[in-house]
Formats: C-alpha cells, sequence, structure tokens
C-alpha cells in the first residue's frame, strides 16, 4: 500500500510546476504590460501626482 500511495504523490508533485508555468507567465506578461503603460502615459501620472503626492496606477 506504501509503495501506491508514494507513486501517486510523485505523480502529483512533477504536475504540480507545470500547472502554474502559464499562470506564472500570465503574470508576467500582465506585469510587463502594466510597466509599458505606465512609461506611455508618464505624463499623465506626473501630473496627477501634483494633486496626490505618491499615486501610482493600480496593478491587477
Amino acid at each position: 500500500m506504501y509503495i501506491a500511495y508514494s507513486a501517486l504523490q510523485a505523480d502529483s508533485q512533477q504536475k504540480a510546476p507545470t500547472q502554474t508555468e502559464p499562470q506564472n507567465n500570465e503574470l508576467l506578461l500582465r506585469y510587463q504590460a502594466y510597466q509599458s503603460t505606465c512609461q506611455k502615459y508618464h505624463h499623465e501620472i506626473t501630473a496627477i501626482q501634483q494633486y496626490l503626492p505618491g499615486w501610482t496606477p493600480a496593478f491587477k
């Protein structure tokens, strides 16, 4: 019984990293899009920060 249990555990542990890989890739793409958008609207963000010091666009 222990051999069957350990084989199932090893199999599930091997599959876990591949399931999170697309999520990490999506998060990286979203962060890069956030950075490029902030660079594009740098002047507008600076104008808003004159009235709201420390304000930054939310990253969702």
